[in-house]
């Protein structure tokens, strides 16, 4: 059997599984200020240390300040995400999900016994620079190791872990939102991280990344564990030919591109997955963030990605889910409120399963273009409910605007920054897209709340421009990448 014909073996799907728990510790940083927010900040004995002879039973902060402690972690995640790249690139994709997480376990302690608001902003930001490097380094890994069969599946797990962690953080929050119980909630995170820490030492590296610092022979070991029982040669070949040419593929693997039939030379073709550099060109260095720029193919490709990750956040699911609290108090009293926000991180989680069941069967254009129209729809539809003081259209609004966004706007852009770009670019692009993605987090979280005291409800035609741009972008710029070689889809780019 042909490791291409593979669709998802048991040590691959293990090796993805255990590189998600990563995207796991990262929703629940993001879900973990949620629930147990209000006693943390602003409990009833304020820094008194009436609960604990340690530490005081809250850290009393005003609003601005708790509004920029909860988002400092956009601050580390930018940090990470800018660096993240070299760093990937020099350690390899295995050893930086490793060590990453001594950021979420030392950050998670930090705010669990902080006793200032320092302390926990600190903490956070710590927890911030591992979600920023794991928000680029475990797509990657994911993508690389992953069958092309299996490659969107596997590659919406992470965004999928993602939902999983906000929806245990405030699940696990709500037993826990009391003094002094809360400082367990911020320190859970460490559970996850310690586990992936030893866990990934039995997964292998990317057989991608070893071909491109030239160690063949643990790349072919590798490739070979992720497909066991199949006969890797062709998989093999498309590997090293896509990044050290026909010429170096033919000796490194004795294999010879002619021997491929003509019935078979099709499908094969389709297969190569990573790196444009084909025929004679040779081995191409790694970019760094400037060269991008320089060239003008990955330049095209560079902003492409730029802009979906961009589109991400402008998008407004944050904002929505900021909102989504005063939405539920106009139809909810304030106890009813907190398990109807929750069931909105559920509404998140069931939708991201749906994506992870459609990616590989619809593609990733079609179900991007579904998610941009519904999010614009909704988001005018939250519009008419504000104005007209329709509580149930609201509600039924931030559900429907959710799952717009879990299908499509939130796992597809990190899919397509890994599937898009050649290995020899990759970590830049990754890198720069990253920091992006969480500047834009960063000031979504700092902005909207001005702009909802503003102008209320009417702020969310802002996100219905940014869906219907988002829309027509996709329509007009981005390819499928579903079923076709990175070197095909390069190609595209190229017209």
């Amino acid at each position: 059997m042909e490791s291409l014909d593979l669709k998802m073996p048991k040590y691959m799907v293990y090796c993805v599984v255990v590189a998600c728990l990563g995207s796991f510790s990262n929703g629940w940083v993001i879900g973990s200020a949620n629930v147990p927010g209000e006693v943390t900040h602003a409990c009833e004995n304020g820094s008194a240390h009436v609960s604990s002879g340690a530490f005081p039973d809250c850290l009393p902060m005003n609003t601005s300040l708790w509004g920029f402690a909860v988002s400092a972690f956009c601050v580390g995640g930018l940090i990470g995400g800018l660096f993240g790249g070299s760093i990937q690139t020099k350690f390899g994709r295995k050893k930086t999900i490793i060590f990453n997480n001594l950021g979420w376990i030392l950050g998670g302690l930090l705010q669990g016994v902080a006793v200032n608001p320092a302390m926990f902003i600190v903490g956070r930001i710590l927890c911030g620079l591992s979600c920023g490097l794991g928000s680029l380094a475990t797509p990657t890994y994911v993508g690389e190791i992953s069958t092309i069969k299996a490659r969107g599946t596997m590659g919406t797990c992470n965004q999928f872990a993602i939902v999983i962690g906000i929806l245990l953080a405030s699940v696990v929050g709500l037993p826990l939102a009391s003094v002094p119980l809360w400082r367990i909630n911020y320190a859970l995170v460490a559970i996850p991280a310690i586990a992936q820490f030893f866990l990934m030492s039995g997964c292998v590296e990317s057989p991608r990344y070893l071909v491109s610092i030239n160690r063949i022979e643990e790349a072919k070991e590798s490739l070979q564990r992720l497909r066991p029982n199949t006969n890797i040669d062709k998989e093999f070949f498309g590997m090293v030919e896509g990044q050290l040419g026909t010429a170096a593929a033919r000796v490194i693997t004795g294999m010879d591109s002619a021997s491929i039939n003509k019935d078979d030379a099709k499908s094969f073709d389709d297969q190569i997955e990573d790196g444009v550099v084909t025929g004679e060109e040779g081995v191409r260095e790694s970019m760094n963030m400037i060269q991008i720029f320089k060239d003008p193919l990955i330049r095209r490709i560079a902003l492409t990605v730029l802009a979906l990750h961009v589109i991400q956040q402008l998008i407004g699911m944050n904002a929505v889910m900021y909102y989504s609290t005063t939405i539920f108090n106009m139809s909810f009293s304030a106890e009813m409120s907190k398990y109807m926000a929750i069931v909105t991180t559920v509404v998140n989680f069931a939708s991201t399963v749906l994506s992870l069941i459609l990616i590989d069967r619809m593609g990733r254009r079609p179900l991007l273009l579904i998610a941009e129209a519904g999010a614009c729809l909704f988001s005018v539809l939250l519009i008419i409910g504000y104005v007209y003081n329709l509580g149930a259209l609201l509600v039924v609004s931030v559900f429907g605007y959710v799952l717009s966004f879990a299908i499509g706007v939130g796992p597809i852009p990190w899919m397509l920054t890994s599937e898009v770009t050649p290995v020899y670019a990759s970590s830049a692009v990754g890198a720069i897209a990253t920091a992006m993605n969480w500047a834009m987090n960063f000031l979504i979280g700092q902005c909207f709340p001005i702009v909802f005291e503003g102008i209320k409800g009417y702020s969310f035609a802002i996100f219905a421009g940014v869906a219907a741009l988002a829309f027509a972008f996709t329509y007009l710029k981005v390819p499928e990448t579903k079923g076709r070689s990175l070197e095909d889809i390069v190609k595209g780019f190229e017209k």
